[in-house]
């Protein structure tokens, strides 16, 4: 079993080895304008693009140039955007479009902002009931594959990607099988072992290219024991740690006779689904997973505090990127619009850090929501905000960074209470960032405060940036895409639509398809 576990794979039997030749970002792909480089990795490259009629991100990803004369990765590449290309399921990496460019070969997809589900488990705590919603999801998704005849073949937590909403994504069809398929005859008698050990069913290990859909039930049954437990089980399967009523379901999900397991993955969902709705899991799930629930509902609030996606404005790109997994208190933000030519963003963050600090911000936002009706904001807003603030008892102190852009003077406005600048990257300067401070005090902490605001040209070329942070040094790794190992961050770019950005991506968090 040791000597199994060492076998190098197919998705990686390249060796994640440098490019051939320095990176030149292409303005354009197939239909599809290039903003920005995402990720290099051992056989591909992937670029945030944007949609041309849409305007929504797209990932664009292409087969590193060194790999086109390797006739089998490029077909393996070539049968990855047939694979995505079949099925069209909200739990499923949706597939924009795929061809050949000058540069070689690519496949658009989705862009999808969240984390990996092994980092979710890593990171978060997790309910019974929230575990088995998303094995279900996950199931849905798998049970449309199977629909359209398709074996995943490498299901696992890292291609199933959590949205900062909840909202489950299968993703990495790169050895995914249609059913029909045939093993090539000319292949080597010795091959290559396709898909992660771990997640493997049995009969995969023996020969991958005559699996059917049973492997794929063996596979989420491995992740279904491991959302249940709540950690990650590196191949160690103890089925004594499971409830009642799942360990049933697991070990029969889990035969090493495929003919022994379920056959079909609308069964597993009859299954998980009945067990949720029985009384042996109130009675089994009472006591274990109450706190986890808890958290999971404070976790629901702060995403209906801060929204769920940028807005889409006219000729404006605004994308928002964070790291803040498993903190209870998060920075809050709100976008406003004013006569389709004004707009108003706001970034702000309680102090204190306790779960409490939740529902001050709830007040909070609350409290800017009313004020924003009565129209764009102007010098005396941040004022009248503290003013509500002391007024109401809150007794808890926030920094904040208001922003306010108009369009019709080409300029914009800006304010902060704390030790927020506002950052500005002159992309023309080679990202050079320069900070704009203000020295004003925490919002709520005195009624008799006074803030300042300053207002500047605003130059279209240019990225502003929202930060909770005033170190440069901070701000240069998150803007170049080299945060600091476990920082939590948010921010908010703003930019017109179009203008190439070198825009933060923190390490294993904005997760692309």
């Amino acid at each position: 079993m040791d000597e199994f576990h060492k076998q190098k794979t197919i998705p990686g039997n390249i060796e994640d080895t440098p490019l051939s030749t320095p990176l030149q970002i292409p303005e354009e792909i197939g239909p599809y304008k290039i903003d920005s480089l995402l990720e290099k990795g051992g056989m591909s490259i992937l670029y945030l693009a944007t949609h041309p009629e849409t305007k929504e991100p797209v990932v664009v990803k292409v087969l590193e140039p060194k790999y086109l004369s390797r006739q089998d990765i490029v077909q393996r590449f070539i049968h990855e955007s047939k694979m995505i290309a079949l099925p069209e399921h909200p739990n499923i990496v949706k597939l924009y479009g795929h061809g050949e460019w000058e540069g070689g070969l690519y496949i658009a997809m989705e862009y999808i902002q969240g984390i990996s589900l092994r980092q979710y488990l890593m990171r978060t705590p997790i309910s019974i009931k929230r575990a088995l919603e998303i094995v279900i999801d996950i199931s849905y998704a798998l049970c449309h594959l199977h629909t359209h005849g398709i074996i995943h073949r490498d299901l696992k937590p890292e291609n199933v990607i959590i949205t900062k909403e909840g909202q489950i994504k299968v993703i990495d069809f790169g050895i995914a099988q249609l059913l029909t398929e045939q093993p090539d005859p000319k292949a080597p008698a010795k091959q290559l072992i396709i898909g992660t050990p771990i997640y493997m069913s049995p009969e995969q290990r023996e020969n991958p290219d005559t699996v059917a859909y049973p492997s794929d039930i063996y596979s989420l049954g491995i992740m279904t024991y491991e959302l249940v437990l709540g950690k990650l089980c590196f191949g160690q399967i103890h089925l004594g740690l499971m409830p009642k009523g799942i360990k049933q379901i697991l070990h029969k999900t889990l035969q090493l006779d495929p003919a022994a397991r379920y056959q079909d993955i609308v069964d597993y969902i009859a299954d998980i689904t009945a067990y949720l709705e029985s009384a042996n899991f109130t009675e089994e799930a009472a006591g274990r997973g109450r706190l986890n629930e808890l958290y999971e509902g404070m976790k629901r609030a702060q995403a209906v505090i801060c929204g769920e996606k940028p807005p889409q404005w006219d000729e404006l790109q605004i994308d928002i990127y964070t790291r803040n997994e498993g903190e209870i208190s998060l920075p809050f933000y709100d976008f406003h619009t004013f006569d389709d030519q004004n707009y108003g963003i706001i970034l702000g963050k309680c102090i204190d850090n306790q779960p409490e600090a939740l529902f001050f911000t709830a007040v909070l936002h609350g409290m800017i929501r009313a004020l924003f009706k009565s129209g764009p904001p102007n010098q005396e807003f941040i004022t009248s905000l503290n003013q509500l603030l002391t007024q109401d008892d809150i007794k808890h102190n926030f920094s904040l960074v208001l922003l306010f852009i108009d369009k019709t003077k080409r300029e914009f406005r800006f304010t902060s209470c704390g030790n927020c600048p506002l950052w500005i990257v002159h992309h023309a300067e080679q990202d050079k960032l320069e900070k704009i401070a203000l020295d004003n005090p925490l919002l709520g902490a005195d009624e008799a405060s006074a803030y300042k605001e300053i207002a500047l040209e605003w130059n279209p070329e240019n990225t502003l940036a929202l930060a909770l942070s005033d170190d440069p040094d901070e701000m240069e790794g998150i803007i170049k895409k080299k945060p600091k190992e476990g920082q939590p961050f948010t921010v908010i770019t703003v930019r017109p639509m179009g203008t190439i950005a070198n825009k933060p991506q923190p390490e294993q968090e904005d997760q692309p398809a």
